[in-house]
């Protein structure tokens, strides 16, 4: 880790990179752009798997003083990971032939076609208790009349994956075991509530003549005006459609395993270390002796030994890891490998064939409807997960490797 000091004043940077050259420079102007901000607390974290967001870095961790910021909790509140270990071994599915491949391309196809992906949704409402609890208190959303469309549209939406870098992963760890990862978040809702909110903002700022420039997308609310407590209301139920949603997945996930398990095989699926965590969102926390709103944008909480996960590249390894409690990150790690591209750039650094041969390389299978956009998501288009790893041996511990086996994507 090092620091930056701002020289025309401002709060430091804490950056948990080898050196400002490691930085692009479109990332450390959004972070200074933060440094500014007069409410914050203490200085801006800049991850190891940091890069350019829109507002505040992917990868941003900061404490602010009885304010919130849309844009630096993000567009997809409450996205994060869902993990759980079987006491599976994956030499047994690979070798264990089905009529549509080994187990692991038979289990990889049956959740493509069984949990939907990308834009698709279900085609009747499903159920969901987070979405029920809102609709017996939808009093306390019925202010933010343009935004209740999406509680009915989330019964369509809960248990579903998204597209992009979200994924459902078969993993292998280093003992042989397979364990179960996925990364989505709260779909749609979760972007309509940002959006709203940030304009929402945006105009609160002007009114009050604010001096934060309307061009960094740093819009601000405070917590104790009607908006604020709105954005935090609609935050909260983002963040647990987001869990559930994951919890969803990850229930139907098992049940695809047991079927084709159970079918071909003499073993009994065992699940143990459960965690499922957010990464995108802010938190009432408290820091050096202060309650602030932590903003983690595309980072973790890694409490003192609290197990988290950092997902790597599809084909690539992740962690499961043990916080260390680090105050000067206000508790915080990397929340999976970061960009090294952008998905266009992706696209045009990368082939398709270039992808799925290095995905037969690695013995990964892919689930995918259309191969068409698989570079965006190719294992070089990121950084190098143990790289990130290093650079934050002083936030966590890793406790078990994982390498990809299988993997759906959107």
């Amino acid at each position: 880790m090092f620091m930056i000091n701002q020289e025309q004043g401002g709060f430091p940077l804490k950056v948990w990179l080898k050196s400002e050259k490691d930085l692009e420079a479109s990332c450390l102007e959004q972070a200074r752009n933060l440094a500014g901000l007069p409410f914050l607390h203490k200085w801006v974290c800049l991850m190891p798997d940091t890069h350019a967001g829109m507002g505040m870095p992917i990868g941003g961790v900061i404490a602010a003083r009885d304010v919130v910021i849309p844009n630096a909790v993000g567009v997809d509140i409450g996205c994060g990971m869902v993990y759980v270990k079987t006491n599976l071994p994956v030499e047994v599915l690979k070798n264990t032939m089905t009529g549509s491949g080994n187990l692991i391309q038979g289990i990889i196809g049956d959740i493509l076609r069984n949990i939907p992906v990308g834009f698709a949704r279900h085609k009747t409402e499903m159920p969901s208790y987070t979405l029920d609890a809102a609709m017996e208190n939808l009093s306390l959303y019925e202010e933010n009349g343009e935004l209740l469309g999406q509680l009915t549209a989330g019964y369509y939406q809960i248990g579903t994956l998204g597209g992009g870098n979200h994924f459902i992963e078969l993993q292998e760890d280093d003992e042989g075991l397979l364990s179960i990862m996925i990364h989505s978040g709260s779909r749609h809702l979760g972007k309509t509530v940002c959006d709203y909110f940030h304009r929402a903002a945006r105009e609160q700022n002007r009114r009050w003549y604010s001096q934060v420039p309307d061009e960094y997308g740093l819009a601000f609310l405070p917590v104790d005006t009607r908006e604020g407590r709105q954005y935090l209301r609609w935050m909260q139920l983002s963040m647990d459609f987001a869990r559930e949603n994951r919890e969803k997945m990850m229930f139907a996930v098992k049940a695809i395993l047991e079927k084709w398990v159970g079918r071909y095989t003499q073993l009994a699926p065992a699940y143990e270390e459960e965690i499922n965590c957010h990464h995108n969102y802010a938190a009432l926390e408290n820091h050096c002796g202060e309650n602030v709103w932590v903003h983690r944008k595309g980072a973790v909480r890694a409490g003192k030994d609290e197990l988290t996960v950092i997902p790597g590249a599809m084909g690539s390894y992740s962690y499961v890891v043990r916080g260390l409690g680090n105050p000067e990150s206000f508790c915080s790690s990397s929340h999976g490998a970061g960009r090294l591209y952008s998905r266009k750039g992706a696209m045009e650094a990368f082939s398709c064939e270039q992808v799925m041969v290095d995905l037969k390389d690695r013995g990964v299978f892919l689930g995918k409807k259309s191969k068409e956009d698989v570079a965006e998501e190719s294992r070089f288009a990121y950084k190098n997960i143990d790289e990130v790893m290093e650079n934050q041996r002083d936030l966590v511990t890793p406790v078990r490797r994982l390498r990809t086996v299988g993997v759906v994507k959107g």
